[in-house]
């Protein structure tokens, strides 16, 4: 089984698709939270999954991370 991303010289283009079903608590802290660090919310979700398995010690292969991992300025969030 593959990893669902290609090298195409230094970008990773993603192939796999997964659907989740969260409550709507759980969405909207998940939108908050991308809002504040200026990301989508997949990759906020790639972020977050890498940042666990880096803590727990889980091998991420180099170039694995997401693109933009400096933490930007927070934004007031606001219910849409």
């Amino acid at each position: 089984m593959g990893t669902g991303v290609n090298q195409v010289g230094d970008i990773e283009r993603k192939t796999e698709t997964v659907n989740l079903r969260l409550s709507l608590r759980m969405k909207e802290l998940l939108r908050i939270a991308a809002e504040r660090e200026h990301r989508t919310l997949s990759n906020m979700i790639e972020t977050l999954v890498l940042d666990y398995c880096e803590s727990k010690g889980i091998a991420v292969a180099q170039g694995e991370r997401p693109a933009n991992r400096t933490r930007k300025r927070s934004v007031t969030a606001t219910k849409r």
